[in-house]
């Protein structure tokens, strides 16, 4: 079973706060955890093969390109704008 240290260090790492009664009550649900992953290790999955979706759906690419853009429509958007440098549209900074 995993020890109360140990999942006070998972929470500290998770930047949570447990009380002792949420300490107990998570090393017994984490080692749940951990033995059932112990059990799915021990499945001998040799002769499946990897999939990367059960329904054997493909993805259909097609080329990319660009979307024809008319120049008027840019240059009325760009009329268009409260505040504007040369062929930019001037915005307040987002930090």
């Amino acid at each position: 079973m995993i020890s109360k240290e140990e999942v006070k260090h998972i929470a500290k790492l998770a930047r949570l706060e447990l009380g002792p009664k949420e300490v107990e009550k998570f090393r017994k649900e984490l080692s749940e955890i951990l033995d059932y992953v112990k059990k799915l290790n021990e499945v001998n999955i040799e002769k499946v093969k990897p999939t990367t979706h059960p329904l054997g759906i493909e993805n259909i690419f097609r080329e990319d390109k660009a979307a024809p853009q008319p120049v008027e429509m840019s240059n009325d958007l760009i009329e268009a704008a409260p505040e504007k440098k040369e062929r930019y549209i001037r915005v307040k900074a987002v930090l």
